[in-house]
């Protein structure tokens, strides 16, 4: 299998709030979009971010009537502290502050207005 491109897909509420706060924060571009569904790009990102409406037709029966929980889109940054000094300035709350972990991850979290957590990352120097 020769895989040409990826993307993930969030089912959320409010399609333009999401977007927007992608587009606006973070860089990302409207690729394609119809009645509740946005795909959006970013050049670095490798991937495609696409919000769904909840009870759009395109998904599962089953798990129409769901939103995105319990997951975390996270993007490898170069300077991760500059990014969260970026975000807050244009206002943004941060949900999880800046932090290392034992095992040399660098992050902090925002949440979009449809409750996706967003978290960047930055790989700590190794010892």
């Amino acid at each position: 299998m020769q895989i040409t491109s990826s993307a993930v897909s969030l089912t959320v509420e409010d399609v333009g709030a999401s977007a927007s706060f992608l587009r606006e924060h973070f860089g990302f571009a409207e690729q394609m979009a119809a009645e509740g569904f946005v795909s959006l790009g970013h050049g670095s990102a490798g991937m495609n971010v696409v919000f769904l409406a909840r009870g759009i037709e395109v998904l599962p029966e089953d798990v129409r009537d769901q939103v995105a929980a319990g997951l975390v889109l996270a993007f490898v940054v170069a300077d991760v502290a500059a990014e969260e000094a970026r975000l807050r300035a244009a206002g943004v709350p941060v949900t999880m502050e800046l932090r290392e972990e034992p095992w040399g991850e660098r992050l902090f979290q925002v949440t979009d207005p449809n409750g996706v957590v967003i978290q960047l990352v930055e790989w700590a120097a190794r010892q």
